[in-house]
């Protein structure tokens, strides 16, 4: 088959915000997503260009326009969630974003009814019902459909990392998991999901791959490829999909420039000629459980050699290494902030901080996703 990667300028973005619908005063999860969306949407009855529906009726996802940088996509989100929060508030219901709910239960949720959502469930059954996950997905703009999957190669060796930064889903159905990253391990288990194939390096690869799932009815369309990082044909991007929910702006921010930097920063290596780094799958899959065991204390597998560091030590070289390209994208301020994560910590951390200060008090933690969502930044536990 062919399989056509459309236009698209370089280094552009997209942001989709998976957000979660909670009460304001108990903090569980409300099922209110179809009442935000017909309230949102145009006159002529279509779908609202920004706010969208997701799986569950707890749930519902901002996504921004094709942006030229990471303040216009914040801008562009921030719009969005005022628009949601003029429909929520009057229903004592908030925003709130993490990886998990730190106590909702799954068998508790309602599905949106929409025929893919009732088709996943029903091929996926338990596993399927269990999707109580939230997720930030970011697109990057790739001029050349010949660059896509040696740059997602490449983007491959830096995955434990992204997924550090986010880890923000240590609780499941009101249990403390012993892990930073419970979606990341949870989402996997859907056919299709999970780490990309590493041995699809080229176009004429993805094809066949392609062809042969829609022989063999795996799936129905591309975007039933759930890889962690994949292309998206559609838009002309390479999709991170790595990143637990992320619970506030400041940080969405920094992992929307730390995305675009790196994709940036391979196609300038593609165009001198270099040869992209790359890793073997058997270091990626221990990468991917590092990151979600251990989350910002992971000691991580740099290059097809075994070379070890702590995630944090290599980040700090990282940054170093993509303030060139974060000047020249506007997103400097943006990705400093990716230090500011390593150095005091990610979402799942203050979770834990925030349950040992009311004696494992998940409302409390729920209180406290909700005031980051609020404030726009990370909040000290108490």
């Amino acid at each position: 088959m062919t399989l056509d990667f459309a236009r698209s300028e370089r280094s552009t973005l997209g942001v989709e915000w998976e957000l979660a619908l909670v009460d304001t005063d108990t903090g569980d999860l409300r099922q209110v997503a179809q009442t935000v969306l017909d309230a949102v949407a145009p006159a002529d009855g279509s779908q609202h260009p920004t706010i969208r529906q997701e799986l569950l009726l707890n749930t519902v996802e901002l996504v921004t326009g094709v942006c030229r940088t990471v303040p216009e996509a914040m801008a562009d989100l921030d719009r969005s969630v005022a628009l949601v929060r003029e429909v929520t508030d009057p229903l004592r219901v908030e925003l709130m974003c993490a990886g998990t709910h730190p106590f909702g239960h799954w068998s508790n949720q309602k599905v949106t009814n929409k025929a893919r959502y009732a088709t996943l469930i029903d091929r996926t059954q338990w596993w399927g019902r269990q999707m109580l996950i939230y997720g930030v997905h970011v697109h990057v703009g790739v001029e050349d459909r010949d660059k896509v999957l040696p740059i997602l190669g490449a983007l491959l060796t830096f995955y434990p990392h992204l997924l550090a930064l986010s880890c923000s889903s240590p609780y499941w159905a009101g249990r403390d998991t012993s892990y930073a990253s419970n979606r990341a391990l949870l989402f996997q288990q859907l056919p299709t999901a999970g780490l990309p194939y590493t041995e699809i390096t080229d176009w004429p690869r993805l094809e066949r791959y392609v062809d042969d799932m829609l022989r063999t009815g795996v799936i129905d369309a591309f975007d039933e490829i759930r890889w962690d990082i994949r292309p998206s044909p559609t838009f002309g991007t390479i999709e991170l999909r790595v990143f637990d929910g992320v619970t506030n702006r400041t940080e969405l921010a920094a992992l929307a420039a730390l995305a675009q930097c790196l994709v940036e920063w391979f196609s300038r290596r593609l165009d001198a000629g270099e040869r992209l780094p790359a890793i073997p799958p058997w270091f990626l899959a221990e990468n991917k459980w590092r990151a979600a065991r251990y989350g910002m204390d992971a000691i991580v597998i740099l290059d097809e050699d075994g070379h070890e560091e702590l995630v944090t030590d290599s980040l700090a070289r990282l940054v170093e290494q993509l303030r060139p390209v974060a000047a020249d994208l506007g997103c400097a301020s943006e990705l400093e902030s990716v230090l500011e994560v390593a150095a005091t910590g990610a979402s799942y951390q203050r979770q834990r901080a925030v349950a040992a200060l009311h004696e494992c008090g998940l409302d409390h933690v729920v209180a406290h996703l909700v005031a980051e969502l609020r404030a726009g930044r990370p909040l000290p536990p108490a």
